[in-house]
Parts: C-alpha cells; sequence; structure tokens
C-alpha cells in the first residue's frame, strides 16, 4: 500500500519513458534516471541527482544549444537541428529504447521549460519504432534482378 505522498506504480507506468526536472527529488518510480544535458546541473551534487547514467551524446551539440539559447521563436529549428544530430545516435537510441521497454526510463533536464526542452524532442524518437537499420545493423532490402529472374516490367531498365 502508498503511503501519503506516494503514487502506486501500476505495470503500465513501469515501462516507457518519462520526463523530469533534475531539481525534482528522486522517486523510486523514476526507474532508470539519464541526465541528457551536456553541462552538470547547477546546485545539484551526485549523490542528490541519483542518476544512473549521463548520456551528454543524447544532449544537444554546444553550437546547438547555445544558438538556441531558449528562444520560443527558435524552438522549431531547434527541433529539426536536434532530430538531425539525433540520427546519428541510433545505436544509442535503440539501447535506450530496449531498456525503456524492460523498465521506465525517466530523463532528466535542468531547462526550466517543460515543455520545450531536449528532452520533449529526445521522447519521440524513444517511442517510435527504430528503423530496421538501426535496429538490427542490416541494410534496408531492395529490389534488384537475381539470376533467373526478372525485375518487374516498372523496374526493368529501358534499352536505347
Amino acid at each position: 500500500m502508498a503511503t501519503r505522498g506516494q503514487r502506486r506504480v501500476t505495470a503500465a507506468q513501469a515501462r516507457g519513458i518519462a520526463l523530469k526536472r533534475i531539481y525534482e527529488a528522486p522517486e523510486s518510480a523514476d526507474g532508470h534516471r539519464v541526465l541528457i544535458d551536456r553541462l552538470w546541473p547547477r546546485g545539484i551534487s551526485k549523490k542528490r541527482a541519483a542518476l544512473d547514467a549521463w548520456l551528454r551524446d543524447l544532449a544537444p551539440s554546444t553550437a546547438l544549444r547555445t544558438w538556441f539559447h531558449h528562444d520560443p521563436k527558435r524552438w522549431r529549428e531547434f527541433v529539426r537541428r536536434y532530430r538531425a544530430e539525433l540520427r546519428a545516435q541510433a545505436p544509442l537510441l535503440q539501447t535506450l529504447r530496449q531498456r525503456a521497454r524492460r523498465q521506465r526510463v525517466t530523463l532528466l533536464y535542468a531547462a526550466r521549460d517543460a515543455r520545450m526542452n531536449q528532452g520533449t524532442v529526445l521522447r519521440e524518437p524513444l517511442r517510435r519504432r527504430a528503423p530496421r537499420t538501426a535496429a538490427r545493423g542490416l541494410p534496408v532490402r531492395t529490389r534488384t534482378a537475381t539470376p533467373g529472374r526478372s525485375l518487374p516490367r516498372k523496374h526493368a531498365r529501358r534499352r536505347p
């Protein structure tokens, strides 16, 4: 039974991706706590942070972070650029995605704005299924002619 101030965690809540400010107190329901900032948050000790991982590589680059500077007018462009940076981190995203299938993963950020921060952008590709190339390390199958078998007419070469 949950005591006052604590919430009961259901099986559905025990897995998945959650977002939380690093300045909020850690809870057992947080599961695997991952800091996704490139810089260590001010005023937070390692003990108080209670981190399981600090994934700097999933944070926006220093250049992107300083360009954005939490300007709401730049949010859309920040999201576009950050997603482009995340594409290069497919293996790390896949690892985190697999962990989220087994247990709750809480992405921790230091930004004051709960709606416009890297966590909200990062959560989306973690919730989606991985593309075949990232998940298995295999190229996507393409249609080519094999000996003794021709391609359908729409794929056949035109002869001059």
